[in-house]
């Protein structure tokens, strides 16, 4: 009968701390360990003997759990980016301000009724005049009942008239409770055809366009907004105009590497 060894009361404390970190990111699927009852017990009075004599052993395992979380959460999201392919980046239809031609392309999953999304409408407009070389892409996402619907439905039919980054901007800055008449209002100060668009609206494609944005967005483990798709990273909520620039230069790194 093969056992497993015992752990002797002079175990080194990097050495436990390997355990604790291993132990801490093992996922679900890994056979479990084979250690008797009574090895058990022994590791968990070793551990606890440990924790005694060294409390930061507890710190430094909470700080490997957090790194294995986040590596994992990494691969997921690039698994999900890549899966997702031109439905991301390159959907026909989808608004796109900055360079069309751009090395980089940013997508932005957001709600217009979003306070944090409203909040990052300076740092965008900073990033595409610092940056001639971005692209970005504008994902739609409701989620803040039907007036987001509505704003989002009204935004995608404006795209038809050229003018979706016109009454996105007004639709940012009015309160954020849409209605029929505030969208009329809005839709007259950005130049639009008020009547043509209230006909887009209603065209079953705007809703398909929401519900792909939304699906998309699931897929990729959205589940707030804003949210930043840049290369292989997804970066949620409002973020400063540094991290936004870090995490493209990085795509661009990376997109270099490859040519």
């Amino acid at each position: 009968m093969r056992c497993a060894p015992r752990l002797s009361l002079a175990l080194p404390f990097a050495l436990l701390l390997a355990l604790l970190a291993a132990a801490a990111s093992a996922r679900a699927a890994d056979p479990p360990p084979a250690f008797t009852p009574a090895q058990r017990a022994e590791i968990v009075a070793i551990v606890r003997d440990a924790l005694v004599r060294d409390p930061t052993i507890l710190r430094d395992a909470v700080t490997a759990l957090q790194a294995s979380e986040s590596a994992h959460r990494q691969q997921a999201a690039q698994t999900a980016i890549d899966g997702a392919g031109p439905a991301l980046t390159r959907a026909p239809g989808d608004p796109v301000a900055g360079n069309p031609q751009g090395d980089v392309t940013v997508v932005e999953f957001y709600d217009l009724r979003c306070p944090y999304c409203r909040r990052m409408l300076p740092v965008i407009d900073s990033l595409l005049r610092r940056d001639p070389k971005l692209r970005l892409v504008y994902k739609d996402i409701p989620i803040l009942g039907e007036a987001s619907v509505l704003g989002a439905r009204a935004v995608l039919a404006a795209e038809r008239q050229g003018g979706y980054a016109r009454l996105q901007s007004v639709l940012m800055h009015l309160p954020p409770q849409f209605t029929e008449d505030s969208l009329r209002t809005a839709a007259t100060e950005a130049g639009l055809d008020w009547p043509r668009l209230q006909r887009d609206m209603q065209d079953p494609a705007i809703a398909a366009r929401i519900h792909a944005n939304l699906d998309l967005a699931r897929q990729l483990g959205i589940d707030g907004t804003p949210a930043f798709v840049i290369g292989h990273a997804v970066i949620p909520g409002a973020v400063e105009l540094a991290d936004l620039q870090e995490a493209i230069s990085s795509a661009r790194q990376a997109a270099a590497a490859t040519r």
